[in-house]
C-alpha cells in the first residue's frame, strides 16, 4: 500500500560528521528531556537519550515549495525504525499530511488529521493520481516527521 522513510542515513551520517546542516549551521547537541520525536528511528526520544538537532530540507525537485525545519536525530547512529508501518509512538499525534506533485509543488490532497486511522487517511491521499509524495509535518511547529509513499 504505501511506504514510510525516515531522514536517510546517509544524511544524518554527513550532518553527524560534518556538525553542519543543509544551510552550512552547527548542529547543536543536546540530552532528552523525553517525547522529542527522532527522525532516524521514528519514535520519541528517551530521557537522557544523545540527541542532535539540526536544520533539515525534504528532497524535492526545485521549486517554490520546498522548505527547511529544525528536526531531532540520535547524536550517534542508530538502527532506524523498528518496523516498516506508521510509527507506534506517534499514533493519535494529530499530523499535517502534506501531499506533492511530480513538481514538488504542494497538492491540493494536503490535510491535517487528528492521528487517528493513519493508515486510511494515507491510503485516501495516495489514492490521488498527481500525489506522488506525502510529507507528515508537526501541526505546532510545522517540522517534517517522515515521507510516505506509494
Amino acid at each position: 500500500m504505501f511506504t514510510i522513510h525516515a531522514i536517510d542515513p546517509g544524511t544524518l551520517e554527513s550532518v553527524r560528521s560534518k556538525g553542519t546542516d543543509v544551510s552550512g549551521n552547527a548542529v547543536e547537541t543536546a540530552t532528552a528531556g523525553g517525547g522529542e520525536p527522532l527522525r532516524c528511528c521514528l519514535r520519541d526520544a528517551v530521557e537522557g537519550e544523545r540527541l542532535i538537532l539540526f536544520g533539515y530540507e525534504p528532497v524535492l525537485p526545485p521549486s517554490p515549495y520546498r522548505e527547511i525545519g529544525a528536526v531531532f536525530a540520535h547524536a550517534e547512529r542508530c538502527d532506524g525504525p523498528a518496523g516498516t508501518g506508521y510509527p507506534q509512538d506517534w499514533r493519535g499525534r494529530s499530523q499535517v499530511l502534506r501531499a506533492y506533485d511530480a513538481r514538488g509543488w504542494i497538492h491540493p490532497a494536503t490535510r491535517v488529521h487528528d492521528g487517528s486511522d493513519p493508515e486510511g487517511v494515507l491510503a485516501a491521499i495516495l489514492r490521488e493520481p498527481a500525489v506522488v509524495r506525502v510529507d507528515s509535518r508537526n501541526v505546532a511547529y510545522g517540522c517534517f516527521m517522515f515521507t510516505v509513499t506509494r
